[in-house]
Order: C-alpha cells, then structure tokens, then sequence
C-alpha cells in the first residue's frame, strides 16, 4: 500500500448533507483499516457557528459508537467561514498554520467543496487570493461534487474559472461511480483475461447494455429533480464515465493520465445524434400514479416542489454509436430512471449469436443467449450466461448461469466509493477522477439532446407508472430484441421482480 503524506483535509459546506451522510463516515472507516496519514486533521469549514466540540458531537449521531470513536474525533476541527470576500478566508488561513505548527502537519492541504455549485467559481479564488491554491513546497488539491456545469457552455465556463486558480493536475472532479470496486475491476477483468480481450470488438459483440434503476422517487428533492432530470443527474456524468470505461482501448500503462487519455478518446468518438433526430434515438419517461404493493404512489407531478405541467424527465433511455475501429456498427443503450422495479446499474455485454444453429432450441437461438453482466449495485459480482445441454435424450440446450460475487470472499471488505477516492485524491491519484476535457465531450454528446428538448415541444415525453420499467417506448430503441430486466440479486434474473 502506498504511503500517504500527512496533510489537512478542509471540508467546504461541513454541516452539510453530503458530509454527513458520505464523507465523515469514509473517513472514519479510512481510520479503523489504519489507511489515514500518521498525522491527519479535518478542518470543517461552513457558514454554521459551531465549535470543535460541537463539530465532534454532530458527528457522534451518524457514527457507530464504537472503541474506535474517541479517537478519531480527536482528528476533527471546525472553522466557521463566510465567502463574501478574500478576507473572509483570513480566519480559516491562520487556523490552518495553526494546526500545522500545533499538530506538527506538513502544510498539504486538500479542498473539498461540498457546497451549491453556486460556490464552485468563488472559493477557489478566495483560496487563490489568500495564497492557499498553491505551494512551491507542499502539494494543494480541490475536489469538486458534480454537478460539473448544466450545460456545455457552464462547463466550459466552470472548468476556464478553475484553471484560473488551480492546475488541471491539482483538480479532482468526483463521480462516487467511479469509486465502487466492480467500475474499477472492469480494467482488471478486460486487460487481464484472454478470454475476454480478445472477444471484446465488433466482430463479436453484438450490443453494449447499461443500466441504471432506482426505486426510489424524488424524495423530497422535487424542487432541485425538477431543474436537473434524468439527463443532467445521471447519464451525463455517471453513465457515460461507465461507457468510457467498457469502450476504451488498453491503456500504455496503468495510471491516471493513461487511462483517461483512452477514456478521452471514447468520447471524442461517439457520433452525436442530431436534434432532429433526438425523438427516434432518444426516449424520455416521467413516472405517474400507481400502486405498489397495494399502497398507492403519487407520480412525479404530485411531488412536492415539481411544476404540475413539469416535463422533466425522470426515465431517459437511448441508443447511440461509437465511430471507431473498435465499437464501429455495434449499438450501446443506456437507460435510467427513478421509480422502477429495483435500485439495480449493471453493464451487459450481449455477444453475437453463432453463425449456424445446429440445435434445435428457441431459447438457443434468442438474443438473451451468451451475456457477460458486470452488477456495479448491488450484490456485486460477474454473471455469464452462456448455452449447455440439458440432460437426457436429444440435444435440447438451456441457458446457464456462471457467476462471481464479492460477498464470497472471505474476509475481505468492499470499500464504498467514497472511501476509494478520497484515499486516491491524498495520496495524488487522480485515475478515478473526471478530467475537465472529458467532462466537455460528454457534455458535447448530450447538448444536442437538451437542446431538442427545450425547442421542439412535439418530442413527446411518455408517462410511465411508478414500480415498472418506463415508457413502452423504449423497448422500441432495441430493434430485434429485448432489455435484460435485473433483480436485486445478480443471478436471479429474467424475471420480472420486485424485491
């Protein structure tokens, strides 16, 4: 394990949610596997008046009470802080040189903004202004919550304001997907398996599947859900990093700037799918009223916060292609929404039939037959499914199930996302970090599709009732064959469930 350099970590927005809920808790697990730096310190940072002592108690009513407490409250500060102007930042300047000279902390600081994007522009130049943003001596790094811009004119916009005041190499955009253990054990499962390598192109593969469900609604964030939608909360970012990962060619080496310069292709590769051509290559859900288990459930316009003739888009599905020698002619579909079935993201690798059917079987022949299914959440694990005969007489073939999951290793713990990557981020990986081009191309991609939207109020956006799989719609993006329709659990699948 790579040593880890003593620094502060300061927390923007430390009363906040996302703290909280996230980033107090990774930290605390970093602390009881013995993976923090031997000379660590948090300095919250917020617009709340609280006191070191009051900070810690906060932080007792989302932690286990366990031996290990005590003594990680002891890494824990708090500074109260206004980002009105530059000298807003002088108490929170001289706090930090106090704790490195009291703590005997070299002065490498990381700067979390767990802030309103509003914030993104203005405390990295109070940072700037103060002299915080770099050092000749000691390392300086920003991590920065999505959303990375709502558009590509904010992005592009967003990512010039922090060039301004920081290096590109001290910038660590955080996507949490890129943090979960199965995102990263694609590479590993990819480039270290002949098996699959050499199989993993347009001769053999016949499409490309990803899947994205919550079961849950909007959940009090109607007012925020209504001026994002499926497009901006999840497939712009998360999704398409997924993409970037499955499509990518092999990296020269194994290390940030290597891997996203595969992934940076990928993107710049993906062939744009005009605005008059959104409504046949582009389906857009919002959830209405139901019943789940007997219970009834309002629909999206109901929310609290949500305009009642909303049309934001809570489900979005669509079909696009990657122009490159690799991927050229083989379909990708993504689709996400809230309200489905089950909480599932999965990646399904669907592979081309065999040029001639010697068995007489229906199910041999269907589409469902040879899938590599790589489950992100949750139940993580690999499923391939692939053709074998079924005992008896005659040559009759079923579908069968190989399959790995992470639970079945013994003693060993699936770090959660957050806990990955803010590790990386001290100890100066940025490999599972978004970086500001390719942030730009995926916005690139999608623009178009916003546009269309906005102007064209003939593209219809399909109701579909909460607890099923969205718009009937969609299943006409996958010409000639199906979705694969996920349960919570990996190898209970090609049913319709609800668990």
């Amino acid at each position: 394990m790579k040593q880890t350099e003593n620094q502060i970590l300061i927390i923007f927005g430390a009363s906040g949610d996302l703290t909280k809920r996230k980033l107090i808790p990774a930290l605390y697990d970093l602390f009881k596997q013995n993976l923090l730096p031997e000379k660590f310190a948090v300095l919250g940072a917020s617009r709340s008046q609280l006191t070191d002592d009051e900070f810690r108690a906060k932080v007792e009513e989302f932690l286990p009470k366990d031996e290990n407490l005590d003594s990680f409250k002891k890494m824990l500060f708090y500074q109260p802080v206004l980002t009105n102007n530059a000298n807003d930042l002088i108490p929170l300047k001289n706090r930090l040189q106090q704790m490195s000279a009291d703590l005997q902390i070299d002065n490498n600081f990381v700067f979390y903004l767990s802030t309103p994007p509003s914030l993104y522009e203005i405390i990295p130049r109070l940072l700037f202004e103060n002299g915080l943003s770099k050092s000749s001596k000691f390392f300086r790094r920003l991590i920065v919550e999505k959303p990375f811009g709502t558009n590509l004119d904010s992005a592009k916009k967003l990512n010039v304001n922090l060039l301004n005041y920081f290096d590109e190499e001290q910038i660590y955009r955080i996507d949490h997907y890129l943090g979960k253990e199965t995102v990263q054990n694609m590479l590993v499962t990819r480039f270290s398996n002949g098996i699959f390598e050499p199989l993993w192109n347009r001769n053999y593969i016949d499409r490309v599947e990803i899947t994205s469900a919550e079961s849950l609604g909007v959940e009090g964030r109607g007012g925020y859900y209504d001026h994002s939608g499926a497009m901006r909360d999840m497939l712009q970012n998360h999704l398409m990093q997924l993409v970037g990962f499955v499509a990518m060619e092999p990296p020269t080496i194994i290390n940030a700037t290597a891997i996203r310069n595969e992934i940076i292709k990928v993107f710049q590769s993906l062939r744009q799918i005009p605005e008059n051509k959104v409504a046949k290559y582009v389906i857009r859900g919002q959830y209405t009223e139901s019943k789940i288990r007997n219970k009834t459930v309002a629909g999206y316009r109901e929310e609290p916060g949500v305009n009642k003739l909303s049309r934001t888009e809570t489900f979005v599905a669509l079909k696009f292609f990657i122009d490159n020698w690799r991927w050229a002619g083989v379909p990708f579909y993504i689709r996400t929404g809230k309200k489905l079935p089950t909480r599932v993201t999965e990646i399904v690798i669907h592979f081309k039939s065999v040029p001639h059917h010697l068995f007489d079987s229906a199910e041999l022949s269907s589409p469902n037959n040879n899938q590599l299914i790589i489950r992100i959440q949750p139940d993580e694990g690999i499923l391939l499914k692939f053709g074998m005969k079924t005992p008896g007489a005659g040559f009759d073939v079923q579908t069968v199930n190989m399959d790995f999951h992470y639970s079945d290793l013994a003693n060993t713990t699936v770090p959660a996302a957050y806990e990955r990557l803010l590790l990386d981020c001290m100890q100066g990986d940025a490999t599972l970090y978004a970086r500001g081009d390719a942030v730009e191309e995926a916005w690139k991609f999608v623009q178009p599709i916003i546009n269309a939207w906005q102007t064209n109020p003939e593209i219809p956006i399909y109701g579909y009732p909460a607890g099923t799989w969205g718009p009937e719609e969609a299943n006409n993006l996958v010409s000639d064959s199906e979705w694969r329709f996920p349960c919570k659990n990996l190898t209970d699948d090609g049913l319709y469930c609800e668990l």
